[in-house]
């Protein structure tokens, strides 16, 4: 079967909101480390992991090992019934986490995670007022989408909540540009205070904020900016929400959990995405007492199955013991360096930022800061007929998105960043 006609019967059966990255789309049919091979036998180092999922590499011997041996014994119970592999992992996941007495409940996806850390925080505040960041991006689920400040994903004006949006977001455009780390610092503390005062009942139930961006485009606030919301948050008793689900595990580098350059203590922590390396694995973490405050009873169908539980042991215990924290901070270090020095000349890249193996590039019109989404769509095609695959985001669809598997070379880096840069500069000189 050609992509082609692949192409064809996706257009006849699939919704048309569903996004293909490429004029031509591609079907991946196997992976090795870093690297993807398409359905027409073509050979692609992938800098986007999947949207940041695939966070070991691809056909890891010691998570597909782990998969089939438990696919063999037992692929599914619901949480009914104990799950060891289920169990283990969440000793594992509260330990990490640094929250004190914490608990874990597992879903399956981000959106769902996020959407389960609402439910707790409005049930224990007994509120439906949140606080979200503007520029946000948390999920395509109903309450997801209700605190997503990102105008290409609204699916919907109704909304369960009650929301209200704090500063964040760009720091090159917007009430934000050209301030200081300070200066940032101080004017998101006073608009949240106001905002407090003037717009909100004062029963808010919690801020719910990404440690840097995704959707967003890999916008990150200054390392201290959360730390001094909270502290403003903590006087009004308002629960703090870390969605984790693209900053977790070692993904930035310098901390294991995003949170931790803000020097803030959450009460809830939503993770998913690279923990599964591709399985269907997330869930939350947090203070006993808020996970504990739903009234009623339940149960998860496909949250933490045995077969998922067991490979997300193994993909976290090959992430810890291999430490690609560390490598995720060398080689994040060492590419960001590189994009910066290297796209100097390049009238359309207006930023480079990010941390770790967590970079974004913005492309805007030739020296302005006027995003150019047509570029990043161009960009994205050079890449791949150069095999590199990466990805793109912000509100406008203009930044390429750099997040390969935290495993990855320097070599393999190095390759990914000589092909990027001739491919923005073929997109920009093309327009």
């Amino acid at each position: 079967m050609s992509q082609h006609d692949l192409l064809m019967r996706h257009k006849a059966v699939m919704p048309k909101w569903l996004s293909l990255f490429y004029n031509e789309p591609i079907s991946i049919v196997s992976g090795d480390g870093r690297y993807v091979v398409d359905a027409d036998g073509n050979r692609y180092l992938d800098f986007f992991g999947g949207i940041l999922t695939t966070m070991t590499g691809y056909s890891v011997p010691e998570v597909v090992d782990a998969i089939v041996d438990q696919a063999k014994k037992m692929i599914h119970t619901s949480t009914l019934y104990l799950i060891e592999p289920m169990i283990e992992l969440a000793e594992r996941i509260a330990k990490l986490s640094n929250i004190d007495d914490a608990k874990v409940f597992f879903t399956t996806s981000g959106s769902e995670a996020n959407d389960a850390a609402l439910l707790f925080a409005t049930a224990f505040r007994s509120s439906n007022q949140i606080l979200a960041v503007r520029n946000s991006y948390h999920g395509r689920s109903f309450s997801s989408l209700a605190v997503t400040a990102n105008p290409g994903y609204a699916a919907t004006n109704l909304s369960p909540f009650q929301v209200f949006y704090i500063l964040g977001g760009s720091r090159i455009r917007g009430p934000l540009a050209g301030l200081s780390d300070s200066e940032y610092i101080k004017r998101g503390v006073a608009d949240l205070e106001d905002l407090l005062s003037t717009a909100t009942s004062g029963q808010v139930a919690a801020l719910i904020a990404e440690p840097i961006q995704g959707v967003g485009g890999f916008s990150l606030a200054p390392d201290g900016y959360f730390g001094a919301i909270k502290e403003v948050l903590d006087r009004h008793g308002i629960l703090y929400i870390s969605d984790e689900v693209q900053t977790g595990w070692g993904r930035t580098g310098e901390n294991f959990w995003g949170y931790e350059s803000h020097g803030v203590a959450p009460d809830l922590i939503t993770f998913a995405k690279g923990l599964g390396n591709g399985l269907a694995m997330a869930g939350i973490v947090g203070r006993s007492e808020v996970i504990d405050a739903i009234p009623g009873t339940s149960i998860s169908t496909f949250g933490g199955t045995p077969l998922v539980a067991r490979g997300a042991l193994a993909n976290l215990e090959y992430l810890l013991s291999n430490d690609l924290q560390a490598n995720s901070a060398k080689v994040g270090a060492h590419m960001i360096t590189r994009f910066l020095n290297e796209t100097k000349a390049i009238d359309t890249v207006a930023d480079v930022r990010g941390k770790g193996l967590m970079i974004g590039i913005e492309l805007c019109e030739a020296g302005s800061v006027v995003p150019s989404p047509a570029i990043a769509s161009l960009v994205l095609e050079e890449a791949k007929s150069r095999g590199l695959l990466v990805g793109k985001g912000g509100i406008a669809g203009n930044v390429l998105r750099i997040a390969p598997p935290l495993s990855i070379t320097l070599e393999e880096a190095d390759h990914g960043i000589d092909a990027l840069v001739e491919a923005i500069a073929a997109a920009s000189k093309s327009l």
